[in-house]
């Protein structure tokens, strides 16, 4: 298995994901990597390598596409970005999967434009893995599709339950539509329109999801559009952070707070590590022609590691194969 990751993609670049890189291929001893990226900037993070090198190509990618510049520009003009370099290959076959923590609008356009949408998928959308107490749900879209028509979201669900069979190995996922209320006629036109639709896809559809009730473990797939989507996982992730520096904050208050804290830290790391993103890598760019992993522009060495661990998860698994039977066994429901 090859991947291409971009080694200067996100905040901590090139330093972390050649770490975090190295840190997968330690993992996996039948991972190959490109690494992407100004060969004099890649080159000398290596030199502690030895035990991988040879599983490691270095590929000159001297263009970057950042954070500041339009995206589908970037693809079109920067032919020499591991952007578009990575996306190339994994549509020529020379490698498996592609892994970024840089910009997600160029990584959308690059898979939109360079490496191609599944036949019969209007929209590819972003869909992290979320924590919801007793494992993870994938929320679709979270922010690639604004604006969005009825039958997008009827194909999110459709992507959603392919990667949580390839990836998760769930048998039956179920799939749920965020919505204000749990009845069906509530809603704005959208997902008015969406509801009925979903109750006649191939999958297990099992109706609106309220905001509440998203971490209650009532749906593994939770679909909306990229707008809503990504309000949700903004909100969470802010969430997250509050209440774990209300919690610390407390704990160090009085000296009560300091002993319970003690006794408490194992479990507190255990919580801690359930909420972290790091643990889960990145959100992965589904509707495109192969695999293909958004890390969290932020990520660090581990986390770009766990990246490149869910890009060979969705390979194994088989992801896009899965998506792609999906949207003929819709179509053939429909002719039927």
């Amino acid at each position: 298995m090859k991947i291409y990751v971009d080694a200067m993609g996100g905040d901590n670049a090139p330093q972390a994901i050649v770490e975090g890189t190295l840190e997968a291929l330690r993992k996996d001893s039948d991972l190959q990597v490109v690494l992407g990226g100004p060969l004099d900037q890649v080159e000398p993070l290596l030199s502690q390598a030895d035990d991988v090198r040879a599983r490691i190509t270095l590929d000159d990618a001297p263009e970057v596409i950042t954070n500041h510049e339009s995206p589908v520009m970037g693809v079109r003009k920067k032919t020499g970005s591991a952007t578009v370099k990575g996306m190339l290959a994994v549509r020529e076959g020379s490698c498996d999967g592609f892994v970024s923590a840089g910009s997600t609008g160029a990584v959308l356009a690059g898979g939109m434009f360079r490496l191609g949408r599944i036949p019969g998928i209007e929209r590819p959308a972003l869909a992290p893995l979320l924590p919801n107490g007793k494992g993870h749900f994938l929320l679709i879209d979270c922010g690639a599709n604004v604006d969005c028509k009825p039958e997008y979201l009827v194909q999110f669900g459709l992507m959603g339950d392919a990667y949580m069979r390839g990836v998760m190995g769930m048998e039956k996922p179920r799939v749920g539509l965020i919505n204000i209320g749990a009845e069906a006629e509530k809603g704005n036109a959208l997902v008015k329109e969406t509801y009925p639709l979903m109750e006649q896809a191939s999958y297990h559809f099992v109706g609106n999801v309220e905001a509440r009730d998203i971490t209650g473990d009532q749906a593994d797939v939770l679909v909306a559009d990229g707008f809503s989507g990504n309000l949700v996982l903004k909100f969470m992730e802010g969430v997250a952070g509050t209440l774990m520096g209300i919690i610390k904050k407390e704990m160090m208050a009085d000296l009560r707070g300091k002993l319970s804290g003690a006794i408490g830290k194992p479990a507190f790391r255990r919580v801690k590590k359930t909420m972290d993103y790091t643990e889960v890598g990145g959100a992965p760019l589904l509707g495109v022609q192969g695999a293909v992993v958004k890390a969290h522009g932020s990520s660090n060495a581990h986390a770009f590691a766990c990246a490149i661990g869910q890009c060979e998860k969705m390979i194994r698994g088989r992801v896009a194969e899965k998506i792609a039977q999906g949207v003929q066994q819709d179509v053939s429901s429909r002719e039927g």
